[in-house]
């Protein structure tokens, strides 16, 4: 290749580049665009702010449980219990997995299963497994009772959680009278 041949690939580098910045340049001019003064968008959002309370709690908890335990059914139940069998046993007698026996278990003080070692916050929760605190443990645990180990998610649906505090409560020596 002789230096003509170079010479003419440079020139034609050196042209595109020159077109490519004069078309930039002559693009600008055409199309003047005035920049504002602070870039982007203002977004108009009402500031609310919410102040718990231990009343606003109180409320929130407050559920007509007559009214959701009819909406259970223990069939029902039984079938949203196998997302607690994983970890829990349901028949007499039966031992403890990763989570305490269930049996008898609704109206049962809470942490007193034998050979299984409580979280403290459950060891330390001084009430009983009524309807109501099912309920609420059910919802979300690890909010219910803060320091609990079990990790599980809860149950959103109201019918779901009535189902699985009805067939827990079919699970016993002697079933409660639910409201």
């Amino acid at each position: 290749m002789d230096s003509f041949e170079i010479n003419k690939i440079i020139a034609a580098i050196l042209m595109v580049a020159l077109l490519i910045i004069g078309i930039g340049k002559l693009s600008n001019v055409i199309f003047h665009v005035d920049k504002p003064e602070t870039p982007g968008y203002t977004v108009d959002v009402e500031q609310t702010t919410k102040v718990s309370s231990v009343n606003e709690t109180a409320v929130e908890e407050k559920i007509d449980i007559a009214v959701l335990m009819a909406m259970g059914d223990i069939a029902i139940g039984k079938k949203v219990f196998k997302k607690c069998a994983a970890c829990h046993s349901i028949v007499k007698d039966g031992k403890n997995n990763i989570g305490p026996a269930l049996y008898n278990v609704v109206g049962r003080k809470v942490g007193v299963v034998q050979d299984y070692k409580y979280s403290k916050a459950l060891a330390s929760y001084d009430k009983e497994w009524t309807v109501e605190e099912l309920n609420g443990y059910l919802i979300k645990p690890a909010k219910w009772i803060k320091g609990t180990k079990m990790a599980f998610a809860g149950l959103r649906k109201e019918k779901d959680r009535a189902s699985v505090i009805k067939y827990l409560n079919q699970n016993s020596d002697s079933p409660l009278t639910l409201p």
